[in-house]
């Protein structure tokens, strides 16, 4: 019961970095019908980014906020960049290739800036484990989860009660007629890639302390919080944090009962499942089409 404990709560904190991520998936989806597939390289420079201002001295809760502002401003670029043409034209699936290669990119320049070695990013809190339930838990890990919750909460707070949110839910609710009631929506739809990229940027920051940072990292947090989003579904907040939770707990489970070599499959084939049985996610909301 002990290791079930630990697996289960290590599980937690893993599923909330997917989940936080797979949120950005959703900020995007929203408001403009399109994915950000370089989600993981948000993260992924924004852990970096991080890191360069940690060894320049700067104290970790202080760097946070510019981590932020960094990865906002780096969605509006992908944005302006990669998705705004594409609608533009109305290319069904020009983003998709845009934001990939977009992605490619930034992995590249992260490459030759930082270099190709995994860094260690130094822990703000004690790395010592806390003793709770039987099982070990690293402060950091309770960091992640409420981080993680915090951050998700802000960006539904500001959705539900800022006028500026407002214009988002109606952007989302019906693109058309909020242009015609006078919203800038493709305004709309640039915040909502800044937005994405910031919670994408936060993330990195938070989960860099538990493991190595490096221009590859955010490759494969990306396509598994991408896996989240859909397992979800992509209309809803609450299947997004649920859908983190299920695949970090079923990966960790995994990687310890059977193999490391193994941990990866539990995702893939509860994408699968959920796919061929319900498309619109556990907690999604199936799209309606009026012919």
């Amino acid at each position: 019961m002990q290791i079930l404990t630990q697996l289960i709560f290590s599980g937690i904190a893993l599923g909330m970095i997917y989940a936080v991520i797979a949120f950005g998936y959703q900020l995007t989806f929203a408001t403009s019908d399109t994915l950000n597939f370089g989600q993981g390289n948000a993260l992924m420079l924004g852990a970096m980014v991080g890191l360069t201002l940690v060894n320049m001295g700067l104290n970790y809760w202080l760097m946070i906020p510019l981590v932020c502002l960094f990865g906002a401003f780096q969605g509006a670029v992908v944005e302006r960049i990669a998705v705004r043409p594409a609608i533009k034209i109305k290319s069904e699936f020009g983003w998709i290739m845009s934001t990939i290669a977009l992605g490619i990119i930034f992995t590249n320049v992260a490459e030759n800036v930082w270099g190709r070695d995994d860094l260690k990013f130094p822990s703000p809190l004690p790395e010592s484990p806390m003793h709770f339930l039987g099982a070990n838990v690293l402060p950091m890990e309770i960091l992640v989860v409420v981080g993680a919750l915090l951050m998700m909460l802000a960006v539904e707070l500001f959705n539900r009660r800022s006028i500026y949110g407002k214009a988002v839910v109606a952007t989302f609710n019906d693109r058309d007629a909020a242009k015609l009631m006078g919203i800038n929506t493709g305004l709309v739809i640039t915040f909502s890639y800044a937005l994405s990229s910031m919670t994408a940027a936060f993330a990195g920051v938070l989960i860099a302390p538990l493991t190595l940072t490096g221009a590859s990292m955010g490759a494969v947090l990306g396509l598994k919080a991408f896996a989240v989003a859909i397992i979800g579904g992509l209309t809803s907040g609450m299947g997004i944090v649920v859908g983190g939770i299920i695949l970090g707990i079923a990966e960790t489970n995994t990687g310890f009962y059977l193999s490391t070599g193994y941990k990866d499959v539990p995702g893939l084939v509860l994408l699968l499942i959920v796919l061929a049985v319900r498309p619109s996610g556990l907690f999604g909301k199936a799209a309606i089409k009026k012919v």
